[in-house]
């Protein structure tokens, strides 16, 4: 699914976001999403979450 569609995300998702600090890398991590962070309905980049963990990252994956 696409991360850059804020309908395809709800809370509880499980997802893979790249944080800021590892976008030159495209080290991706894996959590579960607490809050939608983005208003927009979509985003070229992907949709900024907070997971579970407090990590902060835009979604790039959603997993099944």
């Amino acid at each position: 699914m696409n991360g850059t569609i804020r309908a395809n995300i709800k809370p509880g998702t499980k997802v893979r976001v790249v944080q800021k600090q590892d976008q030159r890398s495209g080290k991706l991590t894996d959590g579960v999403v607490q809050r939608i962070l983005t208003n927009s309905s979509n985003h070229p980049r992907g949709i900024k979450v907070m997971l579970e963990s407090g990590i902060v990252g835009r979604v790039k994956e959603i997993k099944k």
